[in-house]
């Protein structure tokens, strides 16, 4: 099961609502750990005082809308690097500038286009352009020109 931060330690403080927050750190709470913390609390909840339907409902709307939500952006991730490698194929053979992965300046005719996955996120992916030996990303181009 996902670690939930500040759930079960004494390091959390009570704001002024009654809520419990733990350094204001919500910011880097992620999808799992959001859909722990609220599948705990009902569990956890007190049987002789139970979550009202009203309530459960809301907190299930909200997580449908963080799932769609991420749903979403994974689909727009998606359609950007199939873009991103739909413009780098129709410039292999044409003549581009722009900073190779040294950050050097390079001018060259594009031979091949690659795609890879980021080491720690493999649904990161990047679009890049070979100029020889040297590699452009589709962010670095800085000119196209035509043959």
């Amino acid at each position: 099961m996902t670690s939930i931060p500040g759930v079960g330690s004494n390091n959390s403080t009570s704001n002024s609502s009654g809520t419990t927050t733990k350094g204001n750190d919500f910011s880097s709470v992620d999808l799992d750990q959001f859909l722990g913390l609220l599948i705990t609390e009902m569990q956890n909840q007190d049987p002789m005082n139970p979550m009202d339907n009203a309530q459960m409902l809301t907190q299930l709307s909200q997580i449908r809308e963080i799932g769609a939500t991420n749903q979403l952006s994974t689909t727009l991730q998606d359609f950007s690097v199939g873009q991103q490698l739909s413009m780098a194929s129709n410039i292999i053979g044409k003549k581009v500038s722009g900073l190779d992965t040294d950050a050097k300046e390079i001018t060259g005719v594009v031979d091949r286009v690659t795609v890879q996955s980021d080491a720690s996120d493999a649904t990161k992916r990047k679009v890049s352009v070979h100029i020889g030996q040297k590699v452009v990303d589709m962010s670095n181009i800085r000119e196209i020109v035509s043959n």
